[in-house]
């Protein structure tokens, strides 16, 4: 005869047992937790600002009107991801965030950061969670050709040549008439001779053509006023503030035609 009464005792002492357990992990106070909450949420932030992408502001008008930036104007905010260039290279019409390369394109940058050691230590602490600038001379303009491509200005037409064929430009502004034989730099001219974009690099130029100080600017020095690929952090896609401006950065390749 089986024992019923002494296997029903022992499935209640279990019950019991189970519901001390449970009673004896007393759930954690709020202000235990939030530290935790923090650390896990900053490690998140850390890890999306530096590999998937970041919010930049754009400081000057040299790609009117893609991106707002002149004096007068709200800046630009825009979203840089990193992603796309994980696994390639900027293509022609990207519009893209990068290091300046040399002195020639670093010569006007001054740091954002204190002169103070531990003030300029929080600062920098801070940039790793994406909550303050990077300490670098960032800067933002629209890839023309890449390694291996020669560029040049002009055609007749006053457009920019790349490996002897004019571009399809509809994002480009310019506020002066092309004068044939006018050199870039003077007085809004837009001439200038050959450069072979070395492999690995870039060569870039703002919408803002007769206000960009991009690649012409810095054909003396010794990139030849291109770009290294390694400089890019990252490609434009989204314009996150002001509000009446919200909308994608678009790339469009010249080169397509």
């Amino acid at each position: 005869m089986t024992d019923h009464s002494a296997s029903s005792t022992e499935s209640g002492d279990q019950g019991a047992g189970r519901r001390r357990r449970r009673r004896g992990k007393k759930q954690r106070p709020f202000w235990q937790e939030l530290p935790i909450l923090v650390v896990i949420a900053a490690v998140i932030a850390a890890l999306l600002v530096n590999f998937v992408g970041r919010p930049y502001v754009i400081p000057s008008e040299s790609m009117e009107t893609t991106l707002h930036g002149c004096a007068g104007c709200t800046g630009d905010r825009i979203y840089v991801e990193k992603l796309s260039y994980y696994w390639g290279d900027p293509r022609p019409g990207d519009v893209v965030v990068f290091v300046g390369p040399s002195s020639s394109w670093n010569d006007t940058y001054k740091s954002t950061r204190s002169s103070n050691a531990v003030a300029r230590g929080v600062q920098n602490f801070f940039s790793f969670f994406g909550l303050v600038p990077p300490d670098e001379n960032d800067l933002v303009k629209r890839v023309i050709a890449v390694g291996g491509q020669t560029v040049q200005c002009c055609d007749p037409q006053g457009r920019v040549l790349v490996d002897g064929k004019p571009l399809d430009e509809p994002y480009a502004t310019y506020t002066i008439p092309y004068t044939p034989g006018q050199p870039f730099g003077a007085g809004g001219g837009r001439e200038f001779a050959p450069i072979k974009v070395p492999e690995g690099n870039l060569w870039v130029m703002g919408d803002n053509r007769n206000n960009s100080r991009d690649s012409r600017a810095h054909t003396r020095d010794e990139l030849h006023g291109t770009v290294p690929v390694s400089n890019v952090r990252g490609k434009a896609v989204f314009k996150i503030w002001p509000p009446g401006r919200i909308g994608p950065v678009r790339s469009q390749d010249p080169q397509s035609k």
